[in-house]
């Protein structure tokens, strides 16, 4: 049985580990919100540029740009995993990248290769250990997502896709529901389909100045980057709002651990009082 001052500073050890958990807790609260705000705050951009790209993409133009042709034979797949450049934030980047893993499984065994391309540190170190083929990363985005730190890195498998290379491209993140629940979801991003483009609301064509081709390739590649950083800015509201739960959950636990040692170590105090007793006791009596 440990004595008494082991258990103290067992006792020590775990409060000082519950006051970094409760700071680490009010931190990311204080960076959720404005990162929620920051997210909110992109989607009426991205919904207005998608409703522009849904016009566009159903006109009556000879020009049709690569983002909106599909590829009949998938066998080389771009991939964006999006992760956080930091842990302790639960299951956030491991619920995702375990998506990730499930549909590198499917591709692999439908012959694809895969050209992947990393924002954050996290997705980066495990693809690294998985043996992926790496083209571009990006990491220390910081609290807020910038595009022209994104655009580099991502641009590689856009070019690449508009070259003909690649002939789907993906991309993994995490969806921001609430605070208590962030989706892993792995969605196809190009070519552009369904959901991601809409329909038109005429079948009309536009006057483009100065042609269609320039117009079109313009606005689509706006508005796939209005998509990634989209993402991007859903991934870390998700990290800061798992963070924070994480960080309670942690202080809750240390809280208890605390009242079990210190129950523990009054149990011990008190048999060491009781065992001196005895043997004060049992001395008087012998003289």
């Amino acid at each position: 049985m440990p004595s008494g001052k082991e258990i103290r500073n067992k006792i020590k050890s775990v409060e000082n580990t519950r006051k970094i958990t409760k700071a680490m807790e009010m931190v990311a609260a204080s960076k959720m919100r404005k990162a929620q705000e920051r997210m909110r705050a992109a989607r009426p951009y991205g919904e207005k540029i998608r409703r522009v790209a849904a016009n566009l993409s159903h006109a009556l133009t000879d020009y049709h740009h690569p983002f909106l042709v599909h590829r009949e034979d998938v066998k080389r797949i771009g991939l964006i995993v999006v992760t956080s450049d930091k842990g302790l934030c639960g299951g956030l980047n491991s619920n995702v990248l375990r998506q990730v893993v499930a549909r590198m499984k499917v591709w692999d065994q439908s012959g694809c290769a895969l050209f992947v391309t990393c924002i954050g540190n996290k997705g980066l170190g495990f693809m690294q250990r998985a043996g992926a083929r790496i083209v571009s990363h990006v990491e220390g985005l910081g609290d807020t997502p910038r595009m022209e730190r994104l655009i580099g890195a991502v641009k590689v498998l856009l070019d690449q896709f508009m070259a003909g290379d690649l002939d789907a491209v993906y991309i993994a993140n995490t969806r921001f529901v609430n605070t208590m629940k962030q989706e892993p979801t792995v969605e196809q991003l190009l070519p552009l389909s369904g959901d991601a483009v809409g329909s038109g609301n005429s079948s009309w064509d536009y006057v483009y100045e100065p042609d269609a081709k320039g117009v079109i390739d313009h606005l689509l590649m706006r508005y796939v980057e209005a998509l990634i950083y989209q993402a991007v800015a859903e991934n870390m509201a998700s990290e800061q709002s798992a963070r924070m739960v994480a960080m309670k959950s942690a202080s809750d636990n240390a809280k208890k651990v605390i009242g079990d040692l210190k129950l523990v170590y009054n149990k011990t105090r008190q048999a060491a009082i009781t065992k001196e007793l005895t043997e004060i006791v049992s001395g008087a009596a012998a003289v």
